[in-house]
C-alpha cells in the first residue's frame, strides 16, 4: 500500500529572515516569533494527522557543514532549540528557487513510492481534518490542492511528479495555484481541489490567525 509523506517546507524563524513581509507590521523579532509559532502549529498538526511520515525539510541547512542530506535530528545550532517534537524526520531544501527546492523533495519521495503532500507554515487552517482529506484524496485522484485566498496554495499532494509543476512558476503572484491546476489539467490527471484557505503573508492576514494567539 502506498505510504504518504507530508513534507513542510520551512524556513528557520530568525529575525530578518523568516515572515519578513509582516515587518513592517510587526517588527523583526515579532514576526520571527510568530513564524516560530506557525512552526510549531504546523509541526504539531501534521504528526496529529497520524500519516505515514513527517519530514521538516528546512532551510537554512539544518546539517550545515556535515556530509548528511536527512537524518532524524539537526546537527545546526539554528534548528536545535526550537522544541520542535521527535519522531520528524529532517531534510534540507537545498539550492535553487522555490519551485526547484520543491520540485526535489516531490522527485524524492514519489521515486520512492510515496505519495507526497507539500505544505509550508504559513497556514494554520490546514487542519488534522483538511490534511486527512487531502491524503484519502490521494487513494482515488493523482493530486489535490488546496488555494489559498491569494492565488496560492497551502497544500500540494501529488502521486507521481512532473517538473511542469514547478519549473517556470511565478511564485508569491496571485497566479500560482490557477497555472498549478492548468498544468495538471495538460497532463490530464484528476485532481481534487479543496476549500480554499487564507495563508499568514501579509498584514492585513494577521485577521486569519487562530483568536486564542492574540493577533486579532
Amino acid at each position: 500500500m502506498t505510504t504518504t509523506r507530508i513534507v513542510i517546507i520551512a524556513k528557520a524563524p530568525i529575525a530578518g529572515f523568516a515572515k519578513t513581509r509582516l515587518i513592517p507590521a510587526l517588527g523583526a523579532k515579532a514576526a520571527a516569533e510568530l513564524a516560530k509559532r506557525l512552526l510549531l502549529h504546523t509541526v504539531a498538526t501534521a504528526l496529529e494527522s497520524k500519516l505515514n511520515s513527517v519530514e521538516l525539510c528546512a532551510t537554512p541547512d539544518p546539517f550545515e557543514g556535515t556530509c548528511t542530506s536527512t537524518a532524524e535530528s539537526p546537527t545546526e545550532s539554528v534548528w536545535q532549540n526550537l522544541g520542535l517534537p521527535k519522531g520528524i524526520e529532517w531534510s534540507s531544501q537545498g539550492e535553487g528557487d522555490l519551485g526547484e527546492r520543491m520540485a526535489r523533495a516531490a522527485l524524492r519521495c514519489t521515486n520512492r513510492s510515496e505519495s507526497i503532500l507539500l505544505i509550508g507554515t504559513d497556514c494554520p487552517a490546514l487542519t488534522v481534518a483538511v490534511m486527512q482529506s487531502a491524503a484519502q484524496a490521494l487513494l482515488e485522484h493523482d493530486a489535490v490542492i488546496v488555494p489559498t485566498h491569494d492565488g496560492g496554495y497551502a497544500l500540494l499532494g501529488l502521486n507521481q511528479f512532473d517538473a511542469s509543476l514547478f519549473d517556470g512558476m511565478p511564485w508569491s503572484t496571485d497566479r500560482v495555484a490557477t497555472l498549478t491546476l492548468s498544468r495538471m489539467e495538460s497532463l490530464g490527471w484528476h485532481v481534487k481541489t479543496l476549500a480554499t484557505q487564507h495563508d499568514i503573508d501579509e498584514p492585513a492576514d494577521l485577521q486569519w490567525l487562530p483568536a486564542p494567539w492574540g493577533y486579532r
